[in-house]
């Protein structure tokens, strides 16, 4: 939460100095301010080389509750910096204690290498990037409208397929895990991209979907619908062949197995991968990971 801190290091000029006010007989109780015994003020002389100069009682008494009110607001200045400085103190601790629990996260989360090894994970007959003969597998399981997995496709996946893909070693399986209850698009995003792959257009079609995330992100149903049909005609596909496939949800029961199979290994959120093939079993790497954390378990896995 952001907000406009109060720079205390700059009042200055509104500080009292209650050191100076000695000579007036305060006397300071625990109630918080000062307070002045009545009985003890009679009468202030003052003597110079003229004469004598008395001063009223009642003129004094107003002097005195002047003195009074500049106490309380010197104590209001004090007691407001002391909480102050104590919720600042406060907010320093909770950051750093927030800090150190990050950091032990962070610096846990390359022990994917230590995650539950599933005996088998299907890739069932979900589209495929790279050769078949691949000796290392990545099976994602994804929701086209989860920002995370769309970061993930943008920033990480064409790195993956430079290094790994394209060289023979990694082939990368895309499965629909779309969370209906958070993203009502997601299912109607998978089937477009089923229709697409029934033309031979699914990763041109995939791509543009997550590319294009926030046009449709929140869009209604009807709406984001439509998007999906101009997507499918900017990339050149058979516009009758398919609005017809993707307005009789032909694929829905296509996406719920990847929805069975995906809860089934123990996928809980999105993205979810598994990297590496049934000899070796199957390491689970949860979240948008940075292509380093992919990179170590796919070494480990090429090296074993």
């Amino acid at each position: 939460m952001n907000y406009d801190k109060i720079d205390l290091d700059k009042i200055t000029d509104d500080k009292i100095d209650s050191d100076k006010i000695t000579d007036d007989k305060i006397d300071s109780t625990n109630t918080g301010y000062s307070k002045i015994d009545s009985n003890k003020v009679e009468t202030i002389k003052h003597e110079d080389s003229i004469g004598k100069i008395s001063i009223k009682k009642s003129t004094f008494r107003g002097l005195i509750i002047s003195l009074v009110a500049v106490s309380l607001v010197a104590a209001f200045f004090a007691g407001s910096y002391t909480v102050l400085k104590s919720e600042e103190t406060s907010k320093i601790e909770l950051n750093d204690a927030i800090k150190k629990l990050e950091s032990k996260i962070s610096n846990n989360q390359p022990s994917g290498l230590q995650d539950v090894k599933p005996v088998k994970v299907s890739i069932d007959d979900d589209p495929i990037i790279g050769s078949a003969d691949a000796p290392i597998t990545i099976v994602e399981f994804s929701d086209f409208q989860c920002p995370f997995c769309s970061r993930f496709q943008i920033q990480t996946l064409p790195l993956i397929l430079e290094e790994y893909v394209n060289t023979g070693k990694v082939k990368f399986v895309y499965r629909d895990f779309p969370i209906q209850s958070s993203h009502p698009n997601a299912m109607p995003a998978a089937a477009a991209s089923e229709c697409a792959h029934e033309q031979n257009k699914y990763w041109e079609y995939h791509n543009a979907l997550f590319e294009r995330q926030q046009i449709w992100n929140n869009l209604e149903l009807s709406d984001s619908i439509d998007t999906f049909k101009k997507i499918a005609a900017e990339l050149g596909l058979n516009g009758d062949q398919f609005n017809s496939c993707l307005d009789s949800g032909k694929y829905i029961e296509e996406i719920n197995k990847d929805l069975v199979d995906g809860t089934n290994y123990g996928v809980t959120g999105t993205p979810g991968f598994f990297i590496g093939n049934e000899k070796n079993g199957f390491v689970k790497l949860t979240g948008a990971q940075p292509f380093e954390a992919f990179k170590k378990i796919i070494d480990s896995q090429l090296n074993t």
